[in-house]
Formats: structure tokens, sequence, C-alpha cells
């Protein structure tokens, strides 16, 4: 059957459409994206404005459109760190509720730690053994480990890309003392959680999932060969530190030209990267790979696995 999900993040609204049936690997055949950036339309007390939530029905009209257009038989609709933490958030999830005629799933942070580990573990393989997993959001930063499907620990931290931007590199270029304090936000952040991942097992696998870290990875990392002739995106933390007082003295503009970083992550790539950064210090991580599938792919195999085992 054709599903579609539709992940409303805090950075952009995605619709992706499959084909899916149940033991198999779903096929991509759609993806409409687009780029909101809802962290720039929250006001003082942290509700969305007027001006964003019109922004964001939009959005999910035409998300809605292209998902009927495709023959999609069932829309999966999930929100995440920016609708569910906003001040008005009951408000804006009944009025996407009500444009898309449907419920919308709010996931909570562990769930989306727990949904991505599924994707990553599924894409990698058991052969992978302990996974160590990294997953940085429009909102927040997810963390998750395990040798399972899915994973023993999990944890979320408000410590996404676009809310570190809007909260301490709000000019453009950031510059070296703002880059300092958002540094040392994120080691305070990632401190007590640090000390629980250290006590497990070290990880077979370490692995990096989300359009910026994909995009951090096509900047800093490199690439080497996969099964089948296939290539895996490596990004070593040494090399990430080499490029972050690059991006923090360039605009935003001029960042667009540098490898993997698209015009819709200019702005946010550098409070990205100093996150990651800091979440791979905290863990010992010297290197991780990029996986290509994550939570929106999560949320469908779950469905695909609900769907199989109805009587």
């Amino acid at each position: 059957m054709r599903l579609g999900v539709l992940d409303i993040g805090s950075n952009t609204v995605h619709l992706l459409v499959a084909d899916a049936h149940a033991g198999g690997r779903p096929l991509a055949t759609t993806s409409e994206k687009s780029v909101l950036r809802l962290m720039r339309y929250l006001d003082e007390d942290g509700a969305i404005t007027a001006k964003g939530v019109e922004a964001l029905l939009r959005a999910v009209r035409t998300a809605k459109e292209v998902a009927e257009a495709e023959g999609v038989a069932e829309l999966l609709a999930t929100a995440t760190s920016a609708v569910r933490e906003a001040r008005n958030g009951a408000e804006v999830i009944d009025a996407i509720e009500q444009a898309l005629g449907q419920p919308l799933l709010v996931l909570g942070g562990e769930d989306e730690a727990r949904l991505t580990f599924l994707a990553v573990r599924r894409w990698f393989g058991w052969s992978a053994g302990r996974i160590l997993l990294f997953d940085i959001g429009g909102g927040s930063l997810e963390i998750a480990s395990g040798s399972e499907e899915l994973p023993h620990v999990a944890h979320s931290l408000p410590l996404g890309a676009g809310r570190m931007t809007v909260r301490f590199l709000p000019k453009d270029p950031p510059g070296d003392r703002a880059l300092g304090k958002l540094r040392e936000h994120a080691a305070a952040s990632l401190a007590p959680i640090a000390r629980t991942y250290r006590r497990l097992p070290g990880p077979d696998h370490v692995v990096g999932s989300s359009k910026t870290i994909r995009s951090l990875a096509r900047l800093a990392g490199y690439r080497r060969p996969g099964w089948s002739g296939s290539e895996r995106w490596m990004l070593p933390r040494e090399s990430l530190a080499s490029w972050i007082p690059v991006l923090a003295r360039i605009p935003a503009a001029a960042r667009q030209e540098l490898p993997g970083i698209t015009a819709d992550r200019t702005f946010q790539i550098t409070a990205g990267a100093v996150v990651l950064h800091e979440a791979m210090t905290a863990l010992g991580v010297e290197e991780l790979e990029i996986s290509p599938w994550a939570l929106r792919e999560g949320v469908m195999l779950r469905r695909i696995e609900d769907l199989a085992n109805r009587p």
C-alpha cells in the first residue's frame, strides 16, 4: 500500500510518500518539503504567532494536496518539539487537525528518539551491534543507545539547531563570543546524561541522522566504500571542530556556497555543528557514520508492523 508520513518539525513540514508492505523495504516515491523555521515565529511568551500559524497551515494544506495526488492510502501526520512545546500548542494542534481532517500524533522527545533508532537499526541491520545514535532537529537533540531493535536508553534535550540559533547565535555572522556561550550551554546540558551513556557498554557503531548532520558530513566528512558498491558518509569529530570557526565567521549567505550546505540550513548549521561537536565530545565519540533513514522512516516502519499484526 502507499503510505505517507507528514513530519511537522521545527524547521520544515516534510511529506514522505512510499510504497510499503509487511516484511519489505519502503520504496520512496515522493518527498515534498516546506521550509518554515518555526522558531522564528515564537513570541516572547513562547507562543507561535498568527503569522507562523498561517505559514504552518499553508504548508500542511500543500502537503495534504500532494498526498492526495499521489494516491496515498493512509497519511500518518506527526508533530515534534516546536508544536509540542509552544505555549499555544493545543490551539495550533487543533488548527492542524482541522486542516488535515484527521488526528495529529504529537510525539514526545523520547518517542522521537525511539522511532529514529528503529529506522537506523533497520537500515544498518543486526550486524551493526550496539548502536549509539545522535539526531539533531530544529528544536531538540535526541540521543539513544542499545543493541536491540529499540534503544535501551533514549534522551531528548532542547538543543536543536534552530532553537540554539535563535537563543545564542541571532547575529549573522555570530562571532566567537556567542559561539563560546553556546558551547558552554551545550556542554552543561549534556553533562548529566553523558555520565549515563559512559556507564553503558561501548557502542559497536555510532550513527548520526537528520538533515543537519548529513549536511555537516558533506562539509567536514568523507566517503568510504560500503556494501554493494555504495558509499558511506563518515564525520570525524576533529574535522567537524576545524569547520566551526569558519562557519561562525562568515555570513549565512556565504555558507550556502560551502559543500553540503543547502539554503534551508544556512542560518542554523553553525549551531548544529556546535551542538553535535559537544555531544560527541561528552560521550567520547571520535567519528560517526551517517544514516539515510531517520524519524519519518521510523514512523512508517512502525505503522507497517501495526498493519501486519492486525487480525
